[in-house]
């Protein structure tokens, strides 16, 4: 049976997160409410979501206690040079002393990349985060990464029409972990006919089939966003079914390379 979270030493992450994209004001918080009381513990947000605030409000409203949940935030690149200060903002917003991981949103010029990394070590000194780790970063910065910083994952997009089969091979052998956003292709998935046939087989959505396919390949989370609390249910139900070899490869088989995400058009991201 899979399990459904990734344990490293110190470092306990479910492996079906909230992306939190575009959940702003008294909806978003009230969606991100309904995902904790369905039963989500990993909410992913960015200082770019421009909803840190909602995120904490609706931690602090569902009840649940903070050591109970796992939180997320990434700092965008213009900030990577004051970084601690960014951090900080980010921590009053969200109402926290701490998240569980901070992540460096997107790569910037080695120059910037560098002073980040160096002020993660501070980050971790001054408890600001459990753990740090990057996002979008390639094999030759996340390899400049992991010489300078406790870095513990790379956040990248990931679904079956875009490999990340050299990416995920480099972070295992390095006892890393990969998160995946935009794990359904912005719902192309749920049209491809590979997908749905196998979906059919197992009585289960193609959606569904999507995620379990990243899951199944190990050290790998997923932050779907879901506008609906359905799709919500849905996109949490992936751990009590299993996609045979067959399936798996069938599933590799559909890389056609298709990035969804362009740097130059930040705010579509996720």
């Amino acid at each position: 049976m899979l399990s459904n979270t990734i344990v490293k030493d110190t470092l306990n992450i479910p492996k079906v997160g909230l992306g939190t994209y575009k959940l702003t004001g008294t909806e978003g918080m009230k969606s991100i409410e309904d995902a904790l009381h369905i039963g989500y513990r990993h909410i992913d947000t960015a200082q770019l979501y421009e909803n840190e605030e909602e995120v904490g409000k609706a931690i602090r409203n569902s009840g649940f206690a903070r050591e109970q949940l796992f939180v997320t935030t990434k700092i965008w690149p213009s900030d990577f040079k004051k970084l601690l200060s960014a951090v900080e903002t980010s921590l009053r917003r969200l109402k926290m002393d701490r998240v569980d991981l901070l992540l460096l949103h997107w790569p910037s010029d080695d120059e910037s990349n560098k002073a980040a990394l160096d002020s993660l070590n501070e980050v971790l000194n001054r408890d600001y985060a459990q753990h740090v780790g990057v996002s979008n970063f390639n094999l030759q910065q996340l390899e400049q990464a992991i010489s300078l910083a406790p870095v513990r994952c790379n956040q990248v997009e990931y679904h079956p029409f875009l490999s990340q089969q050299k990416m995920l091979d480099y972070l295992k052998a390095h006892d890393l972990f990969l998160t995946a956003y935009r794990p359904l292709a912005l719902g192309k998935v749920v049209t491809d006919p590979v997908l749905l046939e196998i979906a059919k087989k197992h009585e289960r959505s193609a959606s569904q089939v999507a995620l379990r396919w990243l899951l199944q390949q190990g050290d790998v989370a997923v932050i779907p966003k879901a506008s609906s609390a359905e799709r919500r249910t849905e996109n949490l139900a992936v751990f009590d079914f299993e996609l045979t070899a067959e399936d798996m490869d069938a599933i590799f088989a559909l890389n056609r390379e298709e990035r969804l995400t362009n740097p130059s058009t930040a705010p579509e991201w996720d």
